[in-house]
């Protein structure tokens, strides 16, 4: 059996590491589950998830020199929260933020912002005037460093 992405298997979980999970599938093949494919939600503790001898349903995501990249996550629909936005926190989507960010109701109680209305276009005269302070403040600019360094040349030359 030719195993390709995206090819979906029943498998065992044979053995449980901190980073992941070793399931056995068929024809004596083994993959691996990362701790990021076990579920849609952070894992702390894949223990907490899988168990030794736990039969799964996986989906092969990769395969590089002989390794077999496993994942059950795939498989999973996608948690959804208000709004329609997909749930990055995790599985405390409803707890206060820390660290100085206000909780959702906070949030929602803050008046909106009045949408931005697009500037009006500049005129020819407004983009003339525009180009042309920006030429008179690098004119002096460099003015001010060509002095500078005259100067500055003329007092070495008088002290030697």
């Amino acid at each position: 059996m030719e195993l390709t992405v995206g090819t979906v298997l029943e498998g065992k979980v044979k053995s449980i590491t901190n980073f992941g999970a070793f399931i056995s599938l068929p024809e004596n093949k083994t993959g691996m589950v990362h701790i990021s494919e076990v579920a849609n939600t952070y894992v702390s503790d894949i223990r907490q998830h899988l168990t030794e001898g736990q039969d799964v349903k996986v989906m092969v995501i990769g395969t590089d020199n002989g390794k077999i990249n496993l994942s059950i996550k795939r498989l999973e629909p996608k948690p959804q929260r208000e709004g329609g936005k997909p749930n990055f926190r995790g599985g405390n989507a409803g707890a206060p933020r820390q660290g100085g960010y206000q909780n959702r109701e906070q949030n929602q109680a803050r008046p909106q912002r009045a949408p931005v209305q697009p500037a009006a276009p500049k005129t020819a005269d407004q983009l003339f005037e525009e180009k042309l302070k920006a030429f008179m403040t690098e004119s002096d600019s460099k003015l001010s460093s060509i002095k500078a360094y005259s100067e500055n040349r003329g007092r070495s030359r008088r002290r030697g």
